[in-house]
Formats: C-alpha cells, structure tokens, sequence
C-alpha cells in the first residue's frame, strides 16, 4: 500500500481550485492510455470498500487493513484525505496520482540507478544486495517495506531480482516478456 499511497500534491487556493482541477484532468487523461486508467479504476474500486463512490476515512482505514497495516494512525489518513480538493471520486483519485506519477522518473533512468548496482551487467541483483542497499541507504526502506517490496516482486528461487523487469513493473504495470 505504501507504495500506492505516497504524498499528494500540495492543496491548490481556494480561488483557483476549480480551475486548476479542471485544466489537470483533462492533462491527466490524454497522458494515460485506456488500459492504464482502467487500472486507476480498479484500484478505485478496491478501496473504494463501501462502494459508495467515494474514498472517506473508513475506506482507506478498510484498505489498509486488508494490506496487513493495522497500525495506521487516524492522523496519517485525514492528512491523506486533506490533499484532495474535496470528496475523494474516481476523478480526484486519478488527478491526485496521475501528477504524481506524470513527475516521475523515466524507466531509463531507474533502470540506471539499478545499473550502478551490477557492474557486470547481469540484469540480477541478490535480494540480500537489495535490502543492504534500501535499507542503509538515503531513504531508507523499513522492514515491513521491504517486505512489501519482495512480495509484489519476489526474487528467484535463487535469491535474484530481475531489476529490468522490476522497472518495467513499476512504469508500465505489466510483467515485460522475456527477450
């Protein structure tokens, strides 16, 4: 879930609000394909938990504890609810993620930082490498983190991870097929 519900953009004036929500989600949708914004749908639709097209408190306290995060402080969810522009539909879900997301990274420079890491060019990096590295270094990954992490992308039998494939999950939601 964590790494589904990351900071939000920052809340707009109140003057430029409905402006400003209008112009990002018509940038928002011509920059998905269909597919992907059926995919902000279902995960809509899977923590929209009472079904009554809205994301409220109770959904997102619902959500998180179906990931296995019951800790999560009441705190930490109206702050989530605060970014929005107002009540939590499927649009402001995917205006809120979709700028997130149009910020992100390119796949090649992800896949570079992964790089750094293997030297040798075999496409794998241990698991162990892995926890050492997000573990100990800048932002720091917790446990329960990692363990997230290593259950939506497990590792080989051998204890290697396909950091190329890892990236395109990551950028394009879909296992990439094997050249």
């Amino acid at each position: 879930m964590d790494l589904l519900l990351f900071h939000l953009p920052p809340k707009v004036p109140k003057k430029a609000k409905k402006k400003s929500a209008e112009g990002a989600n018509s940038n928002v949708f011509s920059i998905f394909e269909q597919s992907q914004i059926q995919e902000f749908k279902e995960a809509f639709t899977i923590m929209d938990q009472n079904r009554d097209g809205f994301i409220d408190k109770n959904d997102l306290s619902d959500t998180f504890a179906a990931l296995g995060r019951l800790n999560v402080k009441q705190k930490e969810i109206d702050e989530m609810l605060k970014e929005a522009s107002g009540p939590v539909n499927f649009t402001v879900f995917f205006t809120m993620f979709g700028e997130k997301l149009k910020g992100a990274d390119p796949e090649e420079t992800i896949l570079n930082a992964f790089k750094v890491f293997d030297p040798e060019g075999k496409r794998v990096l241990r698991k162990d490498s892995v926890t050492e590295i997000l573990t100990t270094q800048a932002d720091r990954f917790s446990p329960e983190e990692m363990e997230q992490m290593f259950a939506a992308f497990p590792p080989d039998v051998a204890g290697n991870l396909d950091y190329k494939n890892l990236v395109h999950i990551i950028k394009h939601g879909e296992e990439k097929d094997q050249e």
